[in-house]
């Protein structure tokens, strides 16, 4: 929704931000100044046709353990923390003060400012310590439209319950209900829109239906466990190993689309032997995840795959696990000291406290286009044989490497770029011609259009316009 509020002050001649005070999301991007915030704020961003700052997302929650998170503050890590000394009033409050600040300096640059909430607006154990609803929305001024997803069921409980629950001033702010992710026939509703505005003293301002043929990037990895599909076919099948700390999926979002392929994800042995190509992402846990691996049977059947032909491609934490040993020697990640790697790749890594964050350019090995991505890691990894570099940096500078059918890089978004996506794919398709590449930035501008267009068509925009003013 956020999103699409973007996109629809974009359309209607306003020049919006997003605005998100504290996100928790192991999926994070890098901006075009090398700071880090939530991939949800990057794609808000890039539906409101701007580029992504840290202004936009000053506080986000890298969760390594049930209890641990690593916190970044305006783009750059501050360590790790347990959740009870996160939440302390004297840590809340310097936080507090750096949130504020970040979206004082987002609103001297655009109108108007679309501010994404957490949760609920309604956990009264948390009021006191809450950064990211209500108390933000108190700061900024702002009009706060309460969305309620009707797919959950419950819905005029929670939206009352809600209202019942807020304080005299914080139920001022609250302007209007929108009623998200409705199926069925609409005319049905009509009583409930009534009753709703009823019960909770503000308007409906739309009842959006659930649609199913606009695709707009995940925020987190829920949704992954529905594309467990088994191997197809005709297809060059591709499996995403699913790791327990796994980190910026998006990378796979174009690979999806593309011709010829039939991607999904799988923690399962035998899903992973039956795949043309094998895909390690990213993690935040690095050497948690490798463990739990091996435990499974998982690093197992990767490495038979890869002795079977099969071709394997490592992405930052990925990378890492194809090499011969992984180190981290100050607990960056987690107790975990050291662990032999897979042994696909003759490369050795050592994570370290600075960790990288940065927009690239770059040529792939034998590649002609100049192509785009970005890096977030921890560690260095050294080279311990001679063998060519993947990339080749807009600076001279290189990245990653590849021997026969492995492929390392630390670059999310790689797969993003149709000359890497020809590299990995074109081996296995046994004859088919490569269809012609989809432009990956003009599908996503389409889908930001459809997306605006579906929620402009259910919702009052009059009455969200009136609130502003």
């Amino acid at each position: 929704m956020a999103a699409a509020f973007c996109r629809i002050f974009k359309q209607d001649g306003y020049s919006p931000a997003p605005f998100k005070a504290q996100n928790m999301a192991l999926n994070s991007f890098a901006t075009p100044d090398g700071l880090e915030i939530g991939r949800a704020q990057a794609v808000q961003a890039e539906a409101a046709g701007v580029p992504c700052h840290t202004d936009m997302n000053p506080l986000l929650l890298k969760p390594s353990a049930d209890t641990i998170c690593q916190v970044v503050l305006n783009g750059k890590s501050i360590g790790n923390q347990q959740a009870i000394d996160y939440f302390t009033s004297d840590n809340k409050s310097r936080l507090r003060t750096a949130v504020c600040a970040a979206f004082d300096r987002l609103q001297e640059r655009f109108n108007p400012i679309v501010m994404e909430g957490a949760g609920s607006i309604s956990e009264i154990n948390l009021r006191e310590l809450d950064l990211v609803n209500l108390p933000m929305a108190a700061h900024a001024r702002a009009s706060v439209i309460l969305v309620a997803d009707i797919d959950r069921g419950g819905v005029f409980a929670s939206a009352y319950g809600t209202m019942l629950l807020l304080t005299e001033e914080e139920r001022k702010l609250v302007k209007g209900l929108l009623i998200n992710k409705f199926r069925g026939d609409m005319r049905l509703f009509e009583s409930g829109v009534k009753m709703l505005e009823d019960l909770c003293g503000i308007p409906v301002v739309g009842v959006v239906p659930y649609f199913h043929d606009i695709h707009i990037e995940e925020e987190d990895s829920v949704m992954l466990h529905t594309k467990h599909r088994a191997a197809m076919r005709g297809k060059v099948n591709i499996a995403v190993v699913l790791l327990q700390h796994m980190s910026n999926f998006t990378d796979f979002n174009a690979l999806e689309r593309a011709e010829h392929t039939h991607l999904y994800y799988t923690n399962q042995p035998d899903d992973i032997t039956g795949a043309d190509i094998i895909i390690l992402p990213g993690t935040k846990n690095t050497l948690h995840d490798l463990q739990i691996l091996r435990r499974d049977g998982v690093a197992r059947a990767i490495i038979e795959a890869h002795l079977n032909g099969k071709t394997v491609l490592g992405i930052c934490g990925g990378y890492q696990m194809m090499g011969r040993d992984l180190f981290d020697p100050d607990g960056i990640e987690s107790d975990l000291r050291q662990l032999p790697g897979l042994g696909l790749l003759p490369v050795s890594t050592t994570l370290e406290g600075e960790k990288i964050t940065r927009q690239v350019r770059f040529h792939i090995a034998g590649g002609t286009s100049l192509c785009e991505g970005y890096e977030i890691h921890n560690g260095r990894t050294d080279i311990l044989s001679d063998i060519p570099p993947l990339n080749t940096m807009e600076d001279g500078g290189t990245d990653g490497c590849f021997t026969g059918n492995c492929f390392g890089t630390y670059i999310h978004g790689i797969l993003d770029n149709d000359d890497f996506i020809d590299r990995l794919i074109t081996p296995c398709l046994s004859g088919k011609e490569r269809q012609p590449a989809v432009d990956y930035f003009a599908f996503k501008q389409e889908q930001y259009d459809k997306l605006a267009d579906h929620v402009r068509k259910h919702v009052d925009m009059d009455k969200v316009y009136s609130f502003m003013r």
